[in-house]
């Protein structure tokens, strides 16, 4: 059996739900890890667009920003930030958005604006919103991948930078949140009242645990799955990638 850590599991099985010639926009960070393991595994033919106007990047190893020169040197084409919202983004021509989040609440609603205190006042001020409430409103459907933990997923976030799954009359083009991955576990939205359910669990975790790292009463599914562990061809290509970040070998 290979032996991986949580994060590479969640990397893996983020990769694993990219389909091969899908559109993609990638945020940097764990999304753009899952979305370059996915091109280099099962998805060669998929086409990456990083916010930097990047069309069709494909690196050769994890960029360390939306703005590293990798990605406009392998892009098919590279376009003004206005033509990638207007063009490409809005009018519904990507097929999922990856996004990650600092909070996440049962309705997967993001927040990557404040936490605590007032907005003008805040205990902390992340990094901000940047494109994600785009994306999470006009992408066909949306991953979020973030690792799970009472501080993340919480009864209610402090500020909703990107709205989840709960949308009805809000005119969004897009379905919104279709799943979030977890270092241990996938929750997806109930088609009914959109609050994330548990539907699968990775290799080890158990119930309690998803519970315990989650800020409000977790509903799971009956019909639990378990995610197949990495393979060691997953492993390799993983560790490869994240050993040449930003092109420097560890």
């Amino acid at each position: 059996m290979n032996a991986y850590s949580a994060d590479e599991m969640m990397s893996v099985a983020a990769s694993r739900t990219l389909r091969d010639g899908a559109v993609c926009f990638v945020g940097i960070g764990l999304p753009s890890t899952a979305a370059n393991l996915a091109r280099r595994t099962h998805a060669p033919n998929l086409v990456l667009i990083y916010e930097s106007g990047t069309i069709g990047a494909k690196p050769g190893h994890l960029p360390l920003s939306i703005g590293d020169g990798v990605l406009a040197e392998t892009a098919d084409s590279v376009v003004s930030v206005p033509e990638i919202f207007n063009y490409w983004l809005q009018p519904g021509r990507i097929d999922v958005g990856f996004l990650g989040a600092a909070q996440l609440d049962r309705f997967a609603n993001i927040n990557t604006t404040v936490i605590g205190g007032d907005y003008r006042d805040p205990k902390v001020r992340l990094p901000g919103a940047g494109g994600a409430p785009e994306i999470a409103a006009s992408c066909k459907e949306v991953t979020v991948v973030v690792r799970q933990s009472p501080r993340a997923f919480v009864e209610r976030v402090d500020f909703v930078t990107s709205v989840g799954a709960k949308r009805d009359g809000l005119g969004f083009r897009g379905a919104g949140p279709r799943r979030v991955i977890t270092d241990l576990g996938v929750l997806s939205p109930d088609p009914d009242t959109a609050e994330l359910t548990l539907t699968a669990l990775h290799p080890g975790v158990t119930v309690e645990q998803a519970r315990d790292a989650t800020g409000w009463d977790l509903a799971v599914a009956a019909d639990l799955e378990t995610t197949p562990p990495p393979t060691a061809e997953e492993l390799k290509i993983l560790r490869h990638l994240e050993a040449t970040k930003g092109g420097v070998s560890a």
